[in-house]
């Protein structure tokens, strides 16, 4: 399988690849935009993308607007006192086209997570564990991962990829049964900006109804707080109810919609960012 890529070019960091037929602009050190536009322009003729996908610092918005760049989400004080904006280019106008039935399930989804108030963490089920996942669990998470994810950009199947990024900056959290690893998710840090995603959440479907997900979440934001990490954001499926119920029921609010953003074991599907 081809893995997307992250590369280091010109005071940038891009994850790219065919499986989300995207460029992402994921870290820019704010020099030279027209720079910048010149090398992801490159990058995706030079691989047929069909979107551009950046978080840049809301001062420079204006510039990629002016570029056909649409906002799409919006997280305040992500840059210190500075928002985050989230924008899209659309390379082929089919990219863009949410079918309607499509689009009435996302709504629904929103409407619905939105109503929600905030309520704390569910208690861990009796019979089960939790805690933080070190290297000699890896093993145990790649089985997971390879159960619950068909299709994935980065290969969490390999026990060593995982290993590699708890080294780096990717701090995972599972629930055990006995020895048996059921549940899990990620905490994704960047330290220039003190964010952090929270992603990856994955649950044996034999384990399913336990609410995991919201217990996985309480347990990152608590480490993240040790870590003095302040600002905490994921990205969700727009089709999925459960995961934006989840963070609206956390105290997140909601950001924006990604369209058309995100390979989800096959398809591109859109997402809906949630911040707090």
């Amino acid at each position: 399988m081809d893995y997307d890529r992250i590369e280091k070019q010109d005071g940038a960091v891009f994850h790219h690849g065919k499986a989300n037929n995207r460029l992402y602009l994921m870290k820019w050190d704010g020099a030279d935009p027209e720079r910048l536009l010149a090398t992801m322009n490159r990058l995706v003729i030079d691989n047929s993308y069909t979107k551009i996908f950046i978080k840049v610092p809301e001062a420079q918005a204006e510039f990629f607007t002016a570029q056909g760049f649409e906002k799409e989400a919006r997280i305040p004080s992500y840059y210190g006192a500075e928002a985050c904006i989230f924008m899209g280019k659309f390379l082929d106008p089919a990219r863009k086209i949410v079918n309607p039935d499509i689009r009435e399930t996302m709504n629904r989804n929103l409407t619905l997570a939105r109503g929600k108030k905030p309520e704390a963490p569910p208690p861990l089920a009796d019979g089960y564990t939790m805690r933080e996942l070190y290297g000699d669990d890896c093993t145990r998470l790649a089985d997971l991962y390879k159960l619950v994810f068909k299709t994935y950009p980065f290969p969490v199947h390999d026990p060593s990829y995982l290993e590699k990024t708890m080294e780096e900056h990717i701090a995972y959290f599972g629930i055990f049964s006995g020895d048996k690893l059921v549940a899990a998710s990620s905490a994704e840090m960047d330290e220039d900006t003190s964010s952090v995603e929270f992603t990856d959440f994955a649950t044996n479907p034999k384990y399913r109804g336990n609410s995991f997900a919201s217990t996985l979440l309480g347990t990152m934001q608590k480490a993240m707080t040790e870590r003095g990490i302040t600002t905490w954001y994921t990205i969700a499926r727009a089709l999925s109810a459960g995961m934006n119920i989840t963070f609206a029921k956390a105290g997140y609010r909601y950001a924006g919609t990604l369209v058309n953003n995100t390979d989800i074991s096959g398809t591109i599907e859109s997402m809906n960012v949630w911040w707090r």
